[in-house]
């Protein structure tokens, strides 16, 4: 009975985290360490490391399949990755020190304003537009939002990629499926780095929980992935808005339960 229960948390949770991550490029932490803290009551820091784990292949899926429909900026991406590792790793360390879920609600917030903002105002930017972008002014906003998207994901393990999505689209202007597509394939290195950081502080993980998990938000984010390539851009805005806001909503349903 009590394998019984984790996998269905567990495959509930990966349901969540891969569609958010084949989506929108949400970190998987965002869905699976509040379902593992609420139902399977598991420490909340080795909760963030289990679901940075189930990032990693996720992300790499994902962004694989973006990468095929040419959806990705890798050269750009490259140069935010490099301070988002670093800074996650930073965010880590610091996360160790003190209440790992201090910044949860910020980051759930974050989520659902981020749904909202998909759902009512639509990113409709062409690669036409984005060519035009002054590169060096996007290699200097690509360092300074990498700092910061690379703290606090590895603070709270959460918002990584929400904050990315945010700033790709926002700030240096990208089309939304290339936005994704950057986002995963980053996060996909970012969740690595998070992930080692948590279990070399905090000990080896529960491997039945961290197999089922990663085994259930690949799978779910291969499906997201593929259905988001495919989507007409007015529609995927629509899909990654319902998403991102029912997922924020769920999460504070895990928050008022716990």
């Amino acid at each position: 009975m009590e394998f019984l229960i984790t996998l269905i948390i567990c495959l509930l949770a990966g349901l969540g985290a891969g569609l958010g991550t084949g989506f929108a490029g949400l970190s998987a932490a965002a869905v699976i360490s509040p379902m593992l803290i609420t139902f399977l009551k598991m420490d909340p820091y080795q909760a963030v490391g289990i679901a940075l784990a189930s990032d990693v292949l996720a992300s790499a899926v994902s962004a694989y399949t973006y990468w095929k429909n040419k959806n990705i900026d890798i050269r750009n991406g490259v140069l935010m990755m490099a301070f988002v590792l670093i800074f996650t790793m930073i965010g880590s360390y610091a996360s160790s020190l003190i209440e790992s879920t201090t910044m949860g609600n910020f980051s759930v917030f974050m989520t659902m304003l981020l749904g909202i903002k998909f759902i009512l105002k639509p990113v409709m930017t062409t690669k036409e537009k984005m060519a035009s972008v002054s590169a060096s002014k996007r290699a200097v906003q690509s360092v300074i939002c990498g700092a910061m998207i690379g703290f606090i994901c590895g603070f709270v393990g959460a918002g990584g990629g929400m904050m990315m999505l945010l700033v790709l689209t926002s700030v240096l202007g990208y089309e939304l499926k290339t936005a994704v597509g950057t986002s995963v394939f980053i996060m996909a290195f970012t969740a690595l780095t998070g992930a080692l950081s948590h279990f070399a502080l905090s000990g080896a993980p529960d491997w039945t929980v961290l197999v089922l998990c990663v085994l259930f938000t690949l799978l779910f984010a291969r499906i997201g992935a593929r259905i988001a390539n495919k989507a007409e851009t007015r529609k995927l805005n629509r899909m990654t808005g319902i998403i991102l806001l029912i997922l924020g909503i769920v999460v504070i349903g895990f928050n008022l339960i716990a």
